[in-house]
């Protein structure tokens, strides 16, 4: 037997409805590293598949949506467990998008499996502080009770390859959001990867659509798309939010503007809260005789 053998390059692909379709246009992009290495060629998307993964985000809305908040967590755990347990594949990934040391990579994964663990650990929390009994004058009860928005359209960020990534994505779906995401464009393939690692953790297939591509080209057809309900700027640069955030006023979507942040600080509620909807239900209450105390 020969010594000799061909290395079986990775053929990276998009994870749109739970699956791993090329692009239907057929492009792909060369994408290297910080010196200019060629590292592979990525999907470039197309209108047609950020229109998919839409249709594909909303047909998964119905199931996770209504999925228990309990169950929400152990599959966005599960996810953590899966990442961890391929830790050394992300890690040379990272430390290639980003042109980072080993140690360094290493660390940024790291941060982002405890960020999934973190948000695992929201989901049946979230509702107890946002929430809550409300007093009111008359003999009712008056419940809110947070909801997810719908459909989120995420620009991720350009330099935070992975851990930017999650700290996007991760808030989303924990509160029973689905997703279409556009991966940073100069460094997509550890997000291509992670659909990989999604599509193995109990995660219902078009909960999180992972896009790799132009911003600037599939942005537009998100932020104006009438079936998205809020879209999150953070990755886009300040010509490109402002295009988007006039596109999305067109039906009324929520709009998260871009801003500067250090993703590997303590993430905070502020990215659950941004995709949650308040429902107040009121509710009669029972008299209890003459006296006029009710229950």
């Amino acid at each position: 037997m020969s010594d000799v053998r061909l290395s079986v390059l990775k053929t990276y692909k998009l994870y749109v409805g739970g699956k791993f379709p090329r692009s239907e246009s057929g492009r792909v992009y060369d994408v290297t590293d910080p010196k200019g290495k060629w590292l592979a060629n990525a999907p470039l998307s197309s209108r047609k598949d950020a229109r998919d993964a839409v249709v594909a985000a909303r047909k998964a809305f119905g199931g996770w949506s209504g999925a228990t908040a309990y169950n929400r967590g152990q599959i966005l755990y599960r996810v953590a467990e899966m990442l961890e347990g391929r830790k050394s594949q992300f890690v040379h990934e990272v430390a290639q998008a980003e042109g980072l040391s080993k140690s360094k990579a290493a660390e940024v994964v790291e941060a982002a499996v405890d960020r999934w663990v973190w948000y695992a650990g929201w989901t049946d929390k979230i509702g107890q502080i946002v929430g809550g009994a409300n007093p009111v004058a008359g003999p009712f009860f008056n419940l809110s009770t947070p909801e997810p928005t719908g459909v989120v359209a995420v620009v991720a960020p350009q330099e935070s390859s992975f851990l930017g990534l999650v700290s996007v994505i991760a808030p989303v779906i924990a509160t029973g959001n689905t997703v279409v995401v556009i991966a940073s464009e100069k460094a997509p393939l550890p997000a291509l990867s992670l659909g990989e690692v999604l599509a193995t953790s109990d995660l219902p297939g078009g909960v999180v659509n992972i896009l790799s591509g132009r911003a600037a080209e599939m942005g537009p057809h998100l932020a104006a798309h009438q079936d998205v309900n809020a879209i999150d700027l953070t990755g886009a640069d300040a010509d490109l939010a402002r295009e988007l955030e006039i596109a999305a006023a067109d039906n009324l979507k929520r709009v998260l503007r871009p801003r500067a942040v250090d993703f590997t600080e303590s993430p905070g509620t502020d990215r659950m809260t941004a995709f949650l909807e308040t429902k107040t239900v009121w509710h009669p209450t029972g008299s209890l005789g003459a006296s006029g105390s009710a229950y």
